[in-house]
């Protein structure tokens, strides 16, 4: 932690007057542009995130934003923002279908979330079409490929304005 700051290295700095949203990439999701293109596009996650970033300050939007291969360093992530954001996008990937402490730390946070797939997963595999996210999102975005983060956040604008 720095001295002169009091922020660790990594910390989100943010205009608290301005909205916060959490943006969540589950497994895999580093690969997007390289994996499977036919189904999730080649558009790389940087792009994505850079595409949000700069969505969010146009809303007016604070972003924090972590990907990870590893379920338990997603559950952190939010603990380590708990209270402190006003909405939450997220693709858990695998995860979607199995992931109980994602669940329930996304629960916990008591803030609206939208479920985000870059892919149709009701059109796909039939072990794709259970979300255990589904039943605590206030929306589920499916098959708009990488725009559908962008449909998240402008949806999570649209709520926290009404």
């Amino acid at each position: 932690m720095s001295a002169e700051s009091g922020h660790r290295p990594g910390d989100s700095i943010r205009d608290s007057s301005r909205p916060k949203a959490l943006v969540l990439h589950g497994p895999n999701l580093n690969l997007t542009g390289r994996r499977e293109p036919q189904i999730y596009g080649t558009t790389t996650l940087a792009e994505i995130d850079a595409a949000l970033q700069e969505r969010a300050a146009a809303l007016g939007w604070d972003l924090a934003i972590c990907q990870s291969n590893h379920e338990g360093a997603l559950v952190d992530f939010l603990h380590a923002h708990f209270g402190n954001c006003d909405g939450i996008v997220i693709n858990p990937g695998a995860l979607t279908h199995y992931g109980l402490s994602l669940r329930d730390a996304l629960a916990a946070m008591g803030v609206p979330i939208v479920e985000v797939h870059l892919s149709n997963i009701h059109a796909r595999e039939s072990w794709r079409h259970h979300s255990v996210v589904a039943e605590i999102a206030r929306a589920q975005i499916a098959g708009l490929g990488w725009h559908g983060y962008l449909v998240g956040l402008e949806a999570l604008d649209r709520l926290k304005r009404s």
